[in-house]
């Protein structure tokens, strides 16, 4: 069996593949203003964020593991860096209230699958993977799963 991905993820991939590259941008901008607000619980207290270090931007992540084994995830980006907030807001939105076992799943190289590799520079493109990576670490510390 093959491993689909979750529909919030799928859809957001298929979105920025029906546009334009220059409206692929839009999109990715458009992401960017939606990144939830930190919980108070995180925002008063920074130092339980994950500096993400492969980001020229200070990105900060933070994952819960549910008790019904669902993730929460959490980021911060400054509104001056949009393409990192928007892919920050991206994985918020698609990978929050997935099981940890498809949050597992999905595919590394997810970031590249979005058409954006040729309007966001490599080291943009690295930055995002690298969040996704340090959620996926993270899940795997905080549930135990291997």
């Amino acid at each position: 069996m093959t491993f689909q991905l979750p529909a919030v993820l799928s859809e957001t991939r298929d979105d920025f593949l029906d546009l334009s590259e220059t409206d692929r941008l839009q999109l990715l901008l458009e992401f960017s203003q939606e990144l939830p607000a930190l919980p108070a619980k995180y925002a008063e207290h920074p130092e339980l964020l994950e500096r993400v270090e492969e980001c020229q931007s200070p990105v900060f992540i933070f994952v819960d593991v549910n008790a019904d084994s669902t993730v929460s995830v959490y980021a911060t980006a400054p509104e001056q860096s949009p393409t990192t907030r928007g892919f920050a807001s991206i994985l918020v939105q698609g990978l929050s209230g997935l099981s940890v076992d498809d949050a597992l799943q999905i595919p590394s190289d997810f970031p590249d699958t979005l058409g954006l590799t040729k309007l966001i520079s490599p080291l943009r493109v690295r930055g995002m993977t690298a969040m996704l990576w340090r959620i996926k670490r993270q899940i795997k510390e905080k549930s135990g799963a291997v």
